[in-house]
């Protein structure tokens, strides 16, 4: 019975532990998301970069598997190539080796003594008005009840001592050689998968270490395999996205896998070689006192040897492969193959796989879908004007084209509300919450457009039905306007990709006053030809109509402007412009 009570003690204060990370990494996802949105957007620049800032969102969010799978939507979403998210994986692989640190740092310092005061702080802050306040104190609060699980956590281990039978298990199995290392290496891995956390494995192997139930050895090997076991997170995210985030969490599995595999063959001369005088060299700089230094014999120079063991590792690991990042994209891309690349352009990327819980990051990745979905509509607009004035062997399928794309809208629009009003259930923000509605507007008038297309394809077809043709005037009238629309959409995507400082008042107000404009030159010139009975009454009906729907593709483009700069009446705000100048 004490035995059982003395696992759930151990059990309770693990998920103690791992309710502080989950609430503090909460926490600085939202105070901090528009900080990482713009970290993420810049460290495209490099493999090297991305290392250093996958480092520091794993050091802040305390959680690996956080990093790797955000990284593997951002891939999902078109945000990040696979050269790219290598780099980040790679960085979270050192950032996780913080939380090492962190528990010699609580087992020495006592650092749980100020969680208190820490909560007592953050309390007033969750009734703030302001959204970015209340953030920080759901983060200062978990980062108390982080260190409270910590504390827990060591306190709840017993001093089993050297005859206990659990003690004398791992000790009698620890000298087997490279067979024990691998058998300790899958132990980590699953303990790893079953917590579905590294950190809170390698928290319960540290404090399993400094309570001198498990050798320093049988411990460095159980770390190895939960670097492992990290990569099933990413994994289990991918299986819900396309085949770059499947690619990308392959790359990461590769990458871990491939660093245990060198290092249990160089684990016996690491560990007696290296490791204890790195181990000395810290605590003398930490100004730590671990008596005998030598991490086989002291279980608290033990502890800080396997965070030491942790990041040397990782970093020769990073060293070694960092270089070898294009081996490992062609090897994930070989192995992972895709079944209609083609058609990928034309799909939801990220957020029909709904892996992230962030707001912040959540609207990063929704702008991108935005962006495919203006695609779609502006494809949709060329194939229409092919199907009018360019000579068509099979007009019919390109008129099959459009409906397909009429589809792909319907359903773009349909998640994507879905996804936003998800995101909208979280506690947001009021700008947060003014670029939900801006992008549920953009969304619906994008699939406005596609009807509009849509609509004009059945009209052709009831054209070509007809013994007449348009009057070439007419056609030519009628391509003009067409083109004016197509203008406007190339416009209205390149703003899409815009930060609102950069987008063009003027050209905006332009292209919707010449599309209206050739509007209204064209019913003048249509009621002369109906006048002189240039072409019969139903062919009349059909232009007009091919002419207001162009129109009205035009407002629908006033439309998205207006939300993707924040205003409700664009002429109004271009008078004010004008006015000034």
């Amino acid at each position: 019975m004490e035995t059982i009570f003395i696992i759930l003690k151990i059990v309770g204060a693990l998920g103690f532990f791992m309710y502080g990370m989950k609430v503090m990494s909460e926490g600085i996802q939202k105070a901090a998301g528009d900080s990482m949105r713009k970290a993420i957007s810049t460290m495209t620049q490099n493999r090297f970069l991305g290392v250093g800032v996958g480092f520091l969102i794993t050091a802040l969010l305390q959680s690996s598997s956080a990093t790797t799978v955000m990284t593997v939507s951002f891939v999902n979403a078109g945000l990040l190539t696979l050269v790219e998210s290598a780099g980040i994986m790679m960085g979270a692989n050192i950032g996780t080796t913080v939380t090492g640190w962190l528990v010699n740092i609580v087992g020495k310092v006592k650092i749980a003594h100020y969680a208190l005061p820490i909560i007592a702080i953050g309390f007033p802050m969750l009734f703030a008005k302001k959204g970015k306040l209340k953030d920080w104190g759901q983060f200062l609060i978990g980062f108390a009840l982080l260190f409270l699980g910590l504390g827990a956590l060591k306190e709840s281990v017993p001093n089993l001592g050297p005859d206990s039978p659990f003690v004398q298990f791992f000790t009698n199995y620890a000298n087997f050689g490279i067979l024990t290392t691998v058998i300790f290496v899958i132990l980590g891995t699953l303990v790893t998968v079953v917590m579905q956390s590294s950190s809170a494995a390698m928290t319960l192997t540290l404090t399993l270490v400094m309570a001198d139930v498990i050798p320093f050895q049988v411990g460095a090997a159980m770390i190895l395999g939960e670097n492992i076991g990290t990569t099933i997170t990413a994994e289990l995210a991918s299986l819900v996205g396309n085949v770059h985030a499947k690619r990308s969490a392959r790359i990461h599995s590769m990458f871990n896998i491939v660093g245990v595999t060198w290092m249990v063959f160089a684990l016996p001369y690491f560990l007696k070689f290296i490791v204890p005088g790195a181990t000395v060299w810290a605590a003398d700089a930490m100004g730590m006192s671990i008596g005998n230094g030598n991490p086989f014999e002291n279980p608290d120079a033990a502890a800080l040897g396997l965070a030491v063991f942790h990041t040397l590792f990782n970093f020769m690991n990073v060293f070694v492969l960092i270089a070898f990042v294009p081996w490992l994209v062609k090897i994930a891309i070989k192995s992972v193959k895709s079944k209609d690349e083609e058609d990928e352009e034309f799909n939801l990327k990220f957020i029909n796989s709904g892996i992230l819980n962030t707001p912040a990051l959540s609207i990063m990745s929704v702008r991108k879908e935005l962006d495919i979905f203006a695609k779609v509509t502006e494809k949709m607009g060329t194939n229409v004007y092919a199907l009018f004035f360019e000579k068509q062997k099979n007009p019919q399928k390109l008129i099959d084209k459009v409906r397909k794309h009429e589809d792909v809208t319907d359903k773009l629009d349909l998640e994507i509300t879905q996804y936003l009003a998800k995101v909208a259930e979280f506690d947001i923000n009021l700008d947060t919450s003014k670029e939900i509605r801006s992008m549920l507007s953009i969304s619906n008038d994008l699939e406005r457009i596609g009807d509009i297309y849509y609509e004009m394809t059945k009209n052709f077809e009831r054209l070509k039905r007809e013994p007449e043709s348009l009057p070439e005037n007419a056609k030519s009238e009628l391509e003009d306007i067409m083109n004016l629309a197509m203008d406007a959409l190339k416009l209205m995507r390149q703003n899409l990709d815009n930060e609102k400082p950069n987008v063009e008042l003027g050209q905006i107000i332009q292209a919707e006053k010449a599309i209206n404009q050739a509007r209204k030159k064209i019913f003048t010139s249509h009621f002369e030809r109906l006048e002189k009975g240039i072409y019969a009454p139903k062919i009349a009906v059909l232009f007009i109509d091919f002419v207001n729907r162009s129109e009205r593709i035009g407002d629908h483009i006033l439309n998205i402007h207006e939300a993707v700069l924040g205003k409700s009446d664009l002429y109004e705000e271009y008078d004010k412009v004008s006015d000034k100048d």
